[in-house]
């Protein structure tokens, strides 16, 4: 019997060990959002020596379609690590401390490009309630996603652009007709020429339209790729930086 309770004890604390690792994968936290009846989970990366009495900025991560769904790990894992983990390396955190939000949906962002998804409202939910709760800089406000996190990216700048202070989205689209409102935006978008899952037109028709609406966004169109992009896209030089550089 005293074996058998030690056998169980031992059990117990791995399963407690091995819960306590996925509350906090790479430094991201796992939390969720509770509000108005609605639910979200999400991934936070606080600083190191995170310091209330300082401002930080903030960096928000809409998954792909490999990250949708509820287990609040996915957002974070495998095609989804480009996006997440640039902005926490030892390096990259050392030149420009800052927060990474990564909530996670369990489908599309955006169903309608017309409208404001609802997805993309509930992580802009999400997004005030962590700046309620640390000391986020609302003028060092960003948004990036890729695949279906690119159409979010162009959703969420769209429908509220005084929020963010720059945007990286990645294989997306948008509603070229509400260009206007994006024309004072700092925007890096990327695409490949090749894409077969989300035609790069998507792209070329967002940056014409918000050139012509007077805004200066830079694009990048990988020659010859697919719609895997992102793991060059952020290696690109001076993304970071450049992102970084930007502020309301």
């Amino acid at each position: 019997m005293h074996r058998l309770t030690h056998m169980l004890a031992l059990l117990l604390a791995a399963g407690t060990l091995l819960s306590a690792a996925d509350d906090n994968v790479d430094g991201f936290v796992a939390r969720v959002f509770r509000g108005r009846g609605e639910t979200m989970p999400y991934r936070l990366f606080i600083p190191a020596g995170y310091d209330k009495r300082q401002k930080y900025p903030l960096v928000m991560w809409l998954h792909g379609a490999g990250g949708a769904g509820t287990d609040n790990r996915r957002q974070i894992a495998e095609d989804q690590i480009p996006g997440t983990h640039t902005w926490t390396t030892a390096a990259n955190q050392a030149a420009h401390p800052s927060f990474v939000l990564a909530p996670q949906s369990p489908g599309v962002w955006v169903e309608d490009l017309a409208k404001f998804g609802n997805e993309t409202r509930l992580a802009i939910a999400v997004l005030e309630s962590v700046k309620t709760e640390f000391s986020i800089d609302p003028r060092r406000v960003y948004v990036t996603g890729q695949s279906n996190g690119g159409y979010g990216a162009w959703n969420a700048i769209t429908f509220r652009p005084e929020l963010f202070a720059a945007a990286i989205p990645l294989c997306g689209g948008g509603d070229p007709r509400r260009a206007s409102v994006l024309a004072t935006i700092p925007i890096w978008a990327f695409h490949g020429d090749k894409d077969s899952v989300i035609p790069v037109q998507g792209s070329r028709d967002m940056i014409a339209a918000i050139t012509k609406a007077g805004g200066h966004p830079r694009y990048t169109e990988y020659k010859g790729m697919d719609h895997d992009i992102w793991t060059r896209a952020f290696k690109e030089p001076g993304l970071v930086d450049w992102l970084f550089a930007q502020h309301k």
